[in-house]
């Protein structure tokens, strides 16, 4: 009985010990995202406001804001450029990395982990690290400036990205499963879509959603490499706030939230879609 209590009394005395550090780490998040509301609700309303030089409110409200924007800075132009540059990259990435995955998973060869670390490169180094000798070289062969442009210098990051996280997916998948459909009979082609084809689409799904997210709001290759047809939203943006001239902050705004909208949408899909910790709960199924 005094055993019990005693343990009792420890637990109490453990839970009071560690009170201050709870509600500390709680204070911390509590301040983090107070702030993190701020400065969103500020644009948020300064896109809506007429005039807001003073006051905790705007003075007046209206919506023209927002089609003085996208006539201004060309939104449906950057829009359909975004779009297009984002699915090239998700498809070329997966088309070239698919494969790659899978011979690193598969097959042992000379200079594999060579091979790895290279891949690993571009994923750990900054991206403006590369990025200005990279579009030296584009500019060189007369690519920078264009959508072309903008999509190879985005494949840089993208493709060992979906190597990363094709390879581990491809790993677990049972090498028995394909053994067993060559010796019935079937051709590569039909191991290859009727087999591995079904088992990889979760995979491919995650990575293709995730390179999606990632290159639609990647800032520095697309600045360095596009031209003024083929900027994407994150540099419009950037170029609105930054380059010469006089812009009302409310039409500005008004872009930084379509922006901050359509990055939304795309996370709500990726965490809709896609959980990276049942990738390989799945692949074992």
């Amino acid at each position: 009985m005094n055993g019990a209590a005693q343990r009792s009394e420890a637990v109490r005395a453990r839970g009071v010990s560690l009170r201050p550090g709870t509600w500390l780490t709680w204070g911390v998040l509590a301040f983090f995202f107070l702030n993190l509301a701020g400065v969103i609700g500020t644009v948020l309303l300064n896109s809506f406001s007429r005039t807001w030089f003073r006051g905790w409110l705007p003075h007046g409200w209206t919506s023209d804001w927002y089609s003085s924007s996208w006539k201004e800075f060309r939104l449906g132009q950057v829009l359909w450029v975004t779009v297009e540059v984002t699915f090239l990259v998700v498809l070329i990435s997966l088309l070239l990395a698919v494969p790659a995955s899978y011979a690193l998973a598969r097959r042992d060869f000379p200079g594999k982990k060579l091979v790895s670390t290279l891949f690993v490169l571009p994923i750990l180094v900054p991206p403006i690290a590369y990025g200005i000798p990279l579009a030296t070289v584009l500019y060189k062969f007369h690519l920078a400036g264009s959508v072309s442009g903008v999509v190879l210098a985005n494949l840089v990051p993208s493709i060992p990205f979906v190597v990363f996280t094709m390879t581990p997916f491809i790993e677990q998948i049972d090498p028995k499963i394909e053994a067993a459909a060559r010796m019935c009979g079937a051709p590569t082609r039909v191991v290859l879509t009727r087999v591995l084809a079904p088992l990889l689409l979760p995979g491919m799904l995650a990575a293709g959603i995730l390179v999606l997210v990632r290159t639609f709001g990647m800032f520095e290759l697309t600045f360095l490499t596009s031209g003024a047809t083929s900027q994407t939203l994150i540099v419009a943006l950037f170029s609105a706030v930054n380059s010469a001239g006089i812009r009302s902050t409310q039409s500005v705004d008004a872009m930084a939230v379509i922006y901050t909208a359509s990055m939304a949408v795309l996370l709500l899909v990726a965490l809709r879609f896609v959980n990276p910790t049942q990738l390989v709960a799945r692949s074992s199924d």
